[in-house]
């Protein structure tokens, strides 16, 4: 935010104050609050960005918009469609923003994605392939692999390709999946395929056992694209078209997250209550395919 706009960290909230006080020192992110209360009645503090574990973005996004308080939720959404509808429900009655922080949407090279797919340089889009999966060893009590916190590969790094082929290709009218526990009950990996009608698909997987590139690959009827390892964060891509040839596009490098902020105080400042890129149906949709997902997997979290 400070190198490439012109917002500012005003404040950090933590359950625990030491903590909250060392995130402010080393990040010079202001005033240091010792609870998620005392953050979102901060006055100085025009918006909320919830960063905490999946199991608690209903909480902690409800506990800001109830402080009138917009709100930026850190991707997966919520841990259900449900939960997403009560954010966004909540949201609706005050009048106020909300966002799911999903950057990859907001990046440089996304946005190039679609120009290429719109001006039909590789025609119809009919595959999207998918991946993104990170090594974590296997600790019971780190929240990747905690039920109680919604862990699991798919809400961390599977909702990821997930979004990305709905960017693309809409809402999917089949999903069918596939996947394997940790000890804990929550998602180890899984592959996932999404039938968009008409002849479209999409292949997804992710895991928290192997790294994979993080790379997508797009073929349509006259070409097809290929996307740089971690394309969910930065880089470019590749266009193979039907005779042969290539264009190549080399993209912002590095995390982006400054556009999803940039995103955010456009909004705020016309008054929008959503953002036309990343609206409230786009997370409604996709956390509907992460439901029935987790729900052929097997995924089920306390409480649920």
């Amino acid at each position: 935010m400070r190198r490439f706009t012109t917002g500012t960290v005003t404040a950090v909230g933590s359950r625990d104050q030491r903590k909250a006080e060392a995130f402010a020192a080393a990040h010079d992110a202001g005033r240091a609050h010792g609870s998620y209360e005392d953050l979102v009645e901060d006055e100085h503090v025009d918006v909320v960005y919830v960063g905490t574990p999946h199991s608690h973005h209903r909480e902690h996004a409800l506990l800001a918009l109830a402080a009138g308080k917009p709100v930026l939720v850190e991707k997966a959404f919520t841990r259900s469609h449900a939960e997403a509808c009560d954010v966004f429900d909540a949201a609706r009655s005050a009048g106020l923003f909300a966002m799911e922080a999903m950057w990859t949407r907001f990046l440089p090279h996304v946005a190039a994605i679609h120009r290429t797919i719109e001006a039909g340089e590789i025609g119809e889009v009919r595959t999207v392939l998918g991946d993104f999966s990170q090594a974590f060893p296997y600790d019971p009590e780190h929240r990747l692999y905690n039920p109680d916190l919604a862990g699991g590969a798919l809400l961390d790094v599977g909702v990821y390709p997930v979004s990305f082929a709905h960017d693309l290709l809409g809402s999917p009218v089949r999903v069918g999946a596939t996947g394997t526990l940790t000890d804990t009950g929550v998602d180890g990996q899984s592959v996932v395929g999404l039938d968009f009608g008409d002849g479209r698909f999409a292949s997804l997987q992710s895991s928290l056992w192997v790294r994979t590139p993080g790379a997508v690959q797009i073929g349509g009827t006259e070409g097809y694209l290929t996307t740089d390892s971690g394309t969910y964060s930065g880089g470019g891509f590749t266009v193979v078209h039907s005779d042969g040839t290539e264009r190549r596009y080399d993209g912002f490098r590095g995390e982006g997250k400054q556009y999803q902020a940039a995103e955010v105080a456009r909004c705020l400042d016309v008054g929008l209550l959503e953002s036309e890129r990343m609206p409230w149906q786009a997370t409604l949709d996709v956390m509907r395919t992460l439901d029935e997902v987790r729900r052929q997997v097997g995924v089920v979290y306390p409480g649920e």
